[in-house]
C-alpha cells in the first residue's frame, strides 16, 4: 500500500502538468494558408506551448471578406477546408458576409454539410451593423445548420455589445461565441447575470472568447474582469489568442494570473470548448 500511494504521490505532479497542456485556441487568423500554420506552430514550440486543438479562420488583417463577391468567399472557405485535413488538429472556421443574402445563407448550408462548425463574421472589418435584420437571418440559419456562430466583440463599433446582447435573445437556438467578451467594455456583460434571473427571458447561448486577457492581467480592473467571468459564467469562457496579434503563450501566461482555480482554467484552456463544439 504504501509503494502505491508513494507512485501515485509522484505521479500527482506529471497529471497536473498533462492538464495544463490541454489547450484549444479558438481564434487564430491564417493570413498566408499553410505557411501561416507553419508560423503558429514554430511559435508555440518555441515558447514551449502545446495546443490539442485550434479554430482557424482566413480573413481578417489583409484578408477581408466584403459584401457583393460571394464566389471569391466560397473559394476560399473551400481552400481553408481542404487545409484542415492536411492538419486534423486544425477547426475550420468559415465566414460568409451577411449582405450577400441568399448566397450567403446557402454557403452556410453548404460548409455545414462539409463539416464546419463555427461560422465567423466581424462587424468592423466586413463592415456591416449587427442590428441589420438580414443579420438575425444569418445567425438563425446557421444555428438551424448546427453552426456556432463567432463575432467580433472588441466594442471597437458603436453599440456593440447592446446590439449583440439583443442578436443573441433574438436568436435563442443559435450559439454564439462573443470574441473579446467586450474588450475594454467588458463590465456591461455582467448584466447576464441579472437576465438570467428573468423567467423565460434568456437561454444559456451567449459563449466569450477571452482573447485579449493580456490587457487585464496585472491592471487595474483584474478583479473586476475576474468577477466578470464568473458573472457570465465560466462555463461559458473560452481561451483564445487571436493569433497573429497576440500570442497564445502571451495569453496562457495572462490566463494563469487571474485569481481563479486550477479546476476553472482548465475549463477555460479546453473543457468548455470541447462541450460546445462536441469535440
Amino acid at each position: 500500500m504504501r509503494t502505491l500511494l508513494l507512485s501515485l504521490a509522484l505521479l500527482a505532479p506529471f497529471t497536473s502538468a498533462a492538464a495544463e497542456d490541454r489547450v484549444i485556441d479558438t481564434h487564430v487568423h491564417l493570413w498566408n494558408g499553410a505557411e501561416s500554420v507553419a508560423e503558429y506552430r514554430a511559435k508555440l514550440k518555441a515558447a514551449g506551448v502545446s495546443v490539442e486543438r485550434f479554430g482557424a479562420m482566413w480573413f481578417g488583417g489583409p484578408n477581408q471578406a466584403r459584401a457583393g463577391n460571394p464566389a471569391d468567399i466560397s473559394a476560399r472557405n473551400d481552400a481553408l477546408i481542404a487545409l484542415a485535413k492536411d492538419h486534423p488538429d486544425m477547426i475550420p472556421i468559415a465566414t460568409v458576409h451577411p449582405y450577400d443574402g441568399e448566397a450567403a445563407l446557402a454557403e452556410v448550408t453548404r460548409v455545414a454539410a462539409r463539416g464546419v462548425k463555427i461560422l465567423k463574421i466581424h462587424p468592423h472589418t466586413q463592415g456591416f451593423d449587427a442590428a441589420d435584420p438580414r443579420v438575425l437571418t444569418l445567425v438563425k440559419h446557421a444555428g438551424a445548420a448546427g453552426m456556432v456562430v463567432l463575432l467580433d466583440n472588441a466594442s471597437i463599433v458603436p453599440g456593440d455589445n447592446e446590439k449583440l446582447f439583443n442578436l443573441a435573445l433574438a436568436a435563442p437556438k443559435t450559439k454564439f461565441i462573443f470574441a473579446h467578451m467586450g474588450g475594454m467594455g467588458f463590465r456591461f456583460w455582467n448584466i447576464l447575470a441579472l437576465a438570467r434571473t428573468a423567467e423565460g427571458l434568456f437561454g444559456e447561448n451567449i459563449y466569450f472568447d477571452i482573447s485579449g486577457v493580456t490587457l487585464f492581467a496585472d491592471s487595474p480592473v483584474e478583479d473586476e474582469y475576474v468577477w466578470t467571468i464568473r458573472n457570465v459564467g465560466v462555463d461559458q469562457v473560452l481561451i483564445a489568442s487571436d493569433y497573429p496579434q497576440l500570442s497564445l503563450a502571451k495569453t496562457l501566461e495572462a490566463l494563469d494570473k487571474l485569481d481563479l482555480t486550477e479546476e476553472e482554467r482548465a475549463k477555460i484552456r479546453s473543457g468548455n470548448a470541447k462541450r460546445l463544439l462536441g469535440l
